[in-house]
């Protein structure tokens, strides 16, 4: 019998982008080439998304993920996964009153984070993510401990993500920017690990140029997805 039908309720186009192709090349190797879960995707417009976000209108964002998820649901998909981090701030409203069933982006980094035996991670992504609660709140729910960057680290990384990833821009200066974070996150702060809380960022940063372990939330999201339609297949 088939996985079951995952549905993508997107917010930005390149982390979207990245978090379907992952959905579908790590589930061929997983059930063999050219094979993988019927997926289904909506979004809409990341202008709408940002009015709402910087009005602090997080009802608003829920309103979003909510419409995209009654037209998943619509399309036959049997849970949901959003590839947005900043999102999720928005997500206890969005639990609430969805229609169907969720994977938690943070729930799946942070699981990540505690089977590999990290113990202090260092808090990647918007200015919404680093300085919100959603990665503490999963993080400490498992015995992790975190860290922030400095002030002017976040504004620094916040306008990288929204003046040049978001727009598919990855330029060798700004991966120089978030190596240096990362770096003065492991010696001042003594993380062991980071998570990678913007799901553009690991299309800047691969992990095998982080100076930390990198979580990729973009890919251990898509990958927990295939995870879960295989086990609810009947």
């Amino acid at each position: 019998m088939a996985p079951a039908h995952i549905g993508i309720v997107s917010c930005s186009t390149e982390g979207a982008a990245l978090c379907y192709r992952t959905v579908s090349l790590y589930a061929s190797e997983r059930l063999g080439p050219w094979t993988h879960p019927e997926v289904s995707l909506h979004t809409h417009c990341l202008a709408d998304y940002m009015e709402a976000i910087d009005r602090d209108d997080w009802d608003g964002v829920a309103a979003l993920m909510l419409s995209s998820a009654r037209k998943l649901q619509a399309a036959g998909a049997d849970f949901l996964i959003c590839p947005d981090n900043t999102s999720h701030i928005a997500f206890p409203q969005v639990a609430k009153e969805s229609p169907l069933p969720w994977l938690h982006i943070a729930e799946v980094v942070a699981a990540d984070a505690k089977a590999k035996g990290f113990r202090r991670i260092g808090i990647l992504g918007t200015r919404y993510t680093m300085e919100g609660p959603v990665y503490p709140e999963k993080l400490g729910a498992l015995g992790l401990e975190y860290r922030r960057p400095l002030p002017a680290e976040i504004d620094l990384l916040d306008d990288i993500i929204f003046d040049e990833l978001v727009n598919g821009r990855f330029t060798a200066e700004s991966l120089g920017s978030f190596q240096e974070v990362i770096g003065r996150l492991g010696r001042d702060e003594g993380c062991d690990a980071v998570v990678l809380g913007c799901t553009e960022i690991p299309l800047l940063v691969p992990p095998c140029l982080s100076p930390l372990p990198a979580l990729d939330s973009t890919r251990l999201l898509a990958q927990a997805a295939v995870d879960h339609a295989i086990r609810l297949r009947p």
